[in-house]
């Protein structure tokens, strides 16, 4: 039982901010009693309901989180040239891996907070850190982990003051039911800052997400990681999401045939527009579908939260694809039409 806390002495506490897979696996590995979770706050909160030293009343009947999940311990699998995915196993709680049962709170205070992961959704995260950054002091470093782009480049843009940072992880989490995480896929984890003032935290933070025992990197240029790994999103998740399929079944189907050899001649041309780095198309297919093969059998978050009829990210990833186009004069018609085909499930 892993449970977590107020404590003094140890320099504060981790909050996360998103109870979903991904803050779930981060809450879990860290060690003992350095972390909890935050819950979602209404930006009208009223200054009333925040007592002295940031604590403040938690919502009624706000229960306790329980996290439990089957920890694959195996052979990392080889990566995908240049950090663009890697093979992911498939976990299945019932599996007979190490069980490891974890309990977290919900943290009533930000008062002893050294660091702030933020795992929300993307379209969930400027919000979510507008009703709740006015309560967090300045200089906690905060880590945003959402799919795509746009939603990271917002918030940098909102608050530059603040000590911002960004991570793009290759690690795979999924919940089978709610009361079960599956840590599913053995990954890389790079953080870099996204605001000048976070610069000089980045080896900081590295060094607290490293105790989780997972891999993790500093990044000097995080945009361009983040970019790498949303040409691969932009590649799978759509597709998986329309076909109702996982990841490596796409490769054989007419939609995905037919289309995307134009998809990769949009992503290279807005890739150069958008960072200086020119990668020819067949290179960028050749990367994606190196990524759907090594996770043939693994569901995208987009196809999950289909099927979960939650709303998805397509908005940050082909959808930012299309909002980079118009700000380049570049035709976007694929990125446009499975931006809307998506949206329209």
């Amino acid at each position: 039982m892993v449970s977590a806390g107020k404590r003094s002495g140890d320099g504060g506490v981790i909050a996360i901010l998103g109870a979903g897979s991904l803050g779930r696996l981060w809450a879990a590995l860290l060690p003992s009693a350095l972390c909890g979770f935050l819950p979602r706050l209404s930006n009208d909160l009223s200054e009333h309901e925040f007592g002295l030293g940031g604590s403040f009343s938690r919502q009624a009947g706000l229960p306790e989180t329980r996290c439990e999940y089957v920890l694959v311990r195996s052979v990392p699998p080889s990566l995908a040239p240049q950090g663009f995915g890697e093979a992911r196993l498939t976990a299945s709680p019932n599996s007979g891996d190490a069980r490891i049962q974890v309990s977290l709170p919900w943290l009533q205070s930000t008062e002893v907070l050294r660091l702030m992961l933020v795992t929300t959704k993307a379209g969930d995260t400027l919000a979510a850190l507008k009703a709740w950054l006015p309560h967090i002091p300045a200089g906690i470093p905060i880590v945003l982990f959402q799919n795509g782009l746009g939603s990271q480049q917002a918030v940098a843009e909102r608050w530059p003051e603040r000590l911002i940072l960004a991570a793009s992880t290759t690690e795979g989490a999924n919940r089978p039911s709610p009361e079960v995480l599956v840590h599913a896929g053995a990954g890389d984890t790079w953080v870099g800052a996204l605001t000048a003032s976070a610069a000089d935290h980045t080896a900081s933070v590295v060094q607290q997400l490293a105790e989780t025992g997972l891999r993790v990197h500093a990044e000097e240029n995080i945009l361009q990681r983040l970019w790498q790994k949303l040409v691969v999103n932009a590649g799978i998740n759509p597709f998986t999401a329309l076909l109702d399929c996982p990841n490596g079944d796409i490769l054989n189907s007419p939609l995905y045939q037919q289309n995307i050899d134009e998809l990769c001649s949009e992503i290279s041309v807005l890739l150069e527009a958008e960072t200086s780095e020119a990668i020819a198309p067949e290179v960028l297919r050749e990367r994606i579908e190196t990524v759907a093969r090594n996770t043939a059998s693994n569901t995208s978050s987009m196809r999950a939260d289909v099927l979960a009829g939650r709303k998805t990210e397509i908005d940050y990833i082909n959808g930012y694809l299309v909002q980079c186009g118009r700000c380049h004069s570049i035709a976007t018609p694929v990125n446009q039409m499975l931006t809307e085909r998506v949206q329209g499930l």
